[in-house]
């Protein structure tokens, strides 16, 4: 019962920082930890801390998969470039950043480097969560460089920790050699078994069994690139990116809703409860806190989460002049941003699960038996840093994003337009062969043409103009008509003039009207 008492906290917790934020105004992260740290101080949670087995085989494959599912590949593949500069390059130089300061304030070399490798990785979902919304380019390159650089940071975090354990020094030559097959296997497997998952979503036609398989897939992509001592990160992130280019071939639309909002509910729980497992580790954290070495404790934290911001703004100041120096084609004048556009991406560094679940990761003994030297250091220095830059880069990242004065985008509303005008023109130009296959009466062509030739009309017009005033207000009426139905459909229910099971159907389609009206008016 002890695991089942733990999952309903954790969801009444998940639950009650999404009311703070909604309510109070408070970013949910911050929420979601103070709640974990307040219930990390109860007595009879003191047993309750992150499993990391849970979050590096479980939480992490499923957030990948997801994000993967939802980046832009186009946007992904115009930014590689400063995607890898980022997920590969800044990773490293954090991470030797970091093993300097260890080093100075006192920790072994291989020690000081696990730290730095722990510390490497970002968490995108955290800057979603903080942040307004983001152009998607820049939005695209946050998330791109969280979806790549957990794999480099945990290629150097094993390299580390396994120079640790066996008590010798790492080598550069092995940590390259590590993380390069650990990428080319990754992005194999990602290959091979993303198509694998993509034949059986083709065969596999019901929403039920299509919905099975989504579920299963980002560990069906981790497993196997794991067992090959390849990236099971790069692996997802492939695989998830080569799923959402094909899937929309193949899935169905009641599939592709289905599996939309399992995972849009599932991955919300998963980052809350993360972040209120990481406010659990307030107590032993204090604890470590107030002992002997305290001060050292708290400057190790307090040093490596400075380090990592002025690393991270060094590095994305020099990057562009760089990229000017060695690539002075034209078509690079317009993949230029202004510094300030870059200066959410250096604000963009929050650390979050990961590091905190590798730092718990660390093996209690080395090889010789011993205790695993400054594991419990590395564990309170992390969780310093994570807690330092999530509140002080969090509250001034929305201030970063508007002094950015970042240019309005309106290329998503005007492909949709363009979409829109396209589909009703189609839909048109094919509804006579439609309706001669169908047999569809002369009546029912009418109607429908009728129909389409409105839509696309409206289409080419607010496409042209760029203007639809109107539009907000039809779908504010239209729910208010959609309220007025479930009301009439209650009532007949009430009065024992339909049966449930009508009731239900009638109230599953005013549901579905209802949630594609308001979904239309947050796009």
């Amino acid at each position: 019962m002890v695991g089942l008492e733990v999952a309903v906290i954790l969801g009444f917790a998940v639950l009650a920082g999404g009311l703070a934020r909604r309510y109070l105004g408070i970013p949910a992260p911050w929420a979601w930890l103070a709640i974990g740290a307040a219930l990390g101080f109860v007595p009879a949670l003191h047993h309750v801390s992150l499993p990391p087995e849970v979050v590096l085989y479980l939480f992490l494959p499923a957030l990948l998969y997801w994000e993967a599912l939802n980046t832009s590949l186009q946007l992904f593949r115009y930014d590689l470039r400063v995607i890898l500069l980022l997920s590969i390059g800044l990773v490293f130089a954090t991470a030797a950043a970091v093993t300097g300061i260890g080093a100075l304030i006192g920790l072994a070399v291989p020690v000081a480097l696990v730290l730095g490798a722990v510390l490497s990785p970002t968490d995108a979902t955290a800057v979603t969560a903080m942040a307004p919304p983001l152009p998607r380019r820049i939005d695209t390159m946050l998330r791109g460089e969280s979806l790549v650089n957990d794999a480099s940071a945990l290629a150097l975090y094993s390299v580390a920790v396994a120079a640790v354990v066996a008590g010798h020094e790492p080598a550069v030559g092995e940590i390259a050699l590590r993380f390069g097959l650990a990428v080319v296997v990754g992005i194999a497997v990602g290959l091979a078994v993303g198509y694998v998952l993509y034949l059986l979503r083709r065969i596999a036609q019901q929403p039920s069994l299509a919905g099975t398989i989504s579920v299963v897939s980002p560990f069906a992509l981790y497993l196997p690139a794991e067992l090959l001592h390849g990236s099971g990160v790069v692996a997802v992130v492939t695989g998830g990116l080569l799923l959402g280019r094909l899937m929309p071939r193949t899935v169905s639309a009641e599939a592709r809703t289905r599996g939309f909002d399992f995972w849009r509910v599932a991955t919300y729980v998963i980052n809350g409860a993360l972040f209120v497992l990481i406010g659990l580790q307030a107590r032993p954290v204090a604890e470590a806190l107030a002992g002997p070495e305290w001060s050292r404790l708290l400057l190790l934290g307090l040093c490596c989460a400075v380090a990592i911001f002025v690393v991270r703004l060094g590095w994305v100041a020099l990057m562009a002049p760089v990229i000017r120096l060695v690539d002075r084609r034209p078509s690079q004048r317009a993949r230029r941003l202004p510094f300030r556009a870059r200066a959410v991406l250096v604000w963009g560094g929050f650390r979050g699960a990961v590091s905190l679940a590798a730092a718990l990761a660390l093996p209690l003994t080395t090889a010789s038996g011993e205790d695993f030297p400054g594991r419990e250091v590395v564990i309170a220095a992390t969780f310093v840093v994570i807690v330092v830059l999530l509140v002080g880069q969090g509250a001034t990242m929305p201030l970063i994003v508007r002094g950015a004065r970042l240019p309005e985008e309106h290329d998503d509303v005007d492909e949709r337009r363009i979409a829109e005008a396209a589909a009703a023109e189609a839909a048109l130009d094919a509804l006579d062969a439609d309706a001669a296959e169908a047999g569809a009466s002369a009546s029912a062509v009418a109607e429908v043409r009728l129909l389409l030739e409105q839509e696309a009309s409206h289409a080419r017009r607010t496409a042209e103009s760029g203007e639809d005033a109107t539009a907000d207000e039809v779908r504010h009426l239209l729910l208010r008509s959609v309220e007025r139905k479930r009301e009439a459909v209650t009532r007949l229910r009430r009065e024992r003039r339909i049966d449930d099971g009508v009731f239900l159907d009638v109230q599953r389609v005013i549901d579905h009207e209802e949630l594609r009206l308001r979904r239309s008016l947050e796009e």
